[in-house]
This record gives C-alpha cells, structure tokens and sequence, in this order.
C-alpha cells in the first residue's frame, strides 16, 4: 500500500498530509464485490497501538454490546450463553465473531454449554455468511492471550473470517467508496435476516 506522501502508483499526484486517496486495483476474481479500491486507513493506528483497550468487565466491550441494541451493536444472533457480532475492524466482508456473555479469557474456561454453543453458532455463521455472499473458504480460531495476538485477551471470542480466492485486500469490506459504519449496518441486517430465515442460498441478499 502506498503511503499518503508517496507518488501515486499511477503517476498521480500525491496526497497531502492528513488527505487520503483511493487506489484502484484489478477486481478479485469471483471475489465479493466487483471492483475494490486500496484505502489508506490511518484511523487504525489507534486500533493497532491499542487504544481503548479495556482494563476489565466494566469497560469491555464485549460485556457492553448486549446491552445493546442489535443495530448499536452489530449484533447479528444471540443465544442463550453466546452472541454472534459484526467485528468492527473487519478484515473481509462478513467478518463475525462469536462471543460468550460471560468475561473470561480462556477456552478451557467455558462450560461445557458454552463449548457447545459456540460451535454451533460458529457453524451457522459459516454457513449464514456462505449463502449471501458465495465465501470460498473461511479462517476459524481463536487467539488466547495477548502474546498470540488477542486484542481484547481477557474476553474470548472466536473468529469467523470468510475469505475469496484473491482476496489481497486488507480490508475488502470497504468496496468502492462506501462509509465503513453504513456498509457494516447493511451488512449486520443482510446476515440477522438470514441468520433467522435459514441459509437457502437461492434467497435474496449480498454480503459487500
């Protein structure tokens, strides 16, 4: 990815400081969307040097977001000891995580209950994501512990990343040139309607 006081990869001019500007790139073949754009997204620094990083159950917002409405929150299911939710730093169109109620960081601290929740919410979120957007595979798991990678490590939750052949893009949910905070709304509506509908792929709807 270019840097904003870079050339433009395409003999363009360059971007001022504190601009963006958008790169067009080939379309994915049989990716989600037909024509994606490189966004320089410097917002995220905040998000990889960690701040707002909770210190607790009080400030997590993991034990937050059920408090929430579903649309607030980008809730897209909820059980009776886990949630489904839209990951708000998504890396690819659909990114969900499924997450306990209960604040706790390690697998082998879930119920037996929870184990079985989770895994089943996991595969409905497979195959939800499936059917409205034709995801060609998916990257599952769960990083325990901030050495391994965890952002939130104190409240576990578990990834469900859907991914496309070719899909390069570091944040492929930012097709075209839509706002970020709509295109997770639209894309929390299309996957709660299927989710409580069923997962025939030959209804309506389209996750990108």
């Amino acid at each position: 990815m270019t840097r904003p006081d870079e050339p433009h990869p395409a003999g363009g001019p360059r971007a001022a400081p504190g601009e963006s500007y958008e790169v067009p790139v080939s379309a994915d073949e049989g990716g989600p969307t037909s024509g994606f754009q490189h966004l320089w997204t410097p917002y995220r620094m905040a998000y990889i040097r960690g701040a707002g990083k909770p210190t607790d159950s009080s400030d997590c917002p993991f034990c937050l977001i059920p408090a929430m409405s579903d649309e607030d929150g980008l809730v897209v299911a909820r059980g009776e000891t886990v949630f489904a939710v839209l990951n708000l730093y998504p890396y690819n169109a659909g990114h969900l995580m499924v997450v306990p109620y209960r604040h706790v960081p390690d697998y082998t601290d879930l119920t037996d209950a929870e184990v079985a929740e989770l895994g089943a919410f996991t595969q409905t979120a497979m195959r939800v994501v499936r059917a409205v957007s034709g995801a060609h595979g998916f990257n599952i798991g769960m990083n325990q512990g901030s050495v391994a990678g965890a952002g939130i490590a104190d409240h576990l939750h578990q990834h469900a990343v859907p991914r496309w052949g070719g899909d390069t893009n570091f944040m492929p949910v930012l097709g075209l040139t839509r706002v970020l905070p709509q295109v997770l709304a639209e894309t929390r509506a299309v996957l709660a309607e299927r989710w409580q509908t069923g997962t025939d792929p030959t209804q309506s709807g389209q996750v990108g």
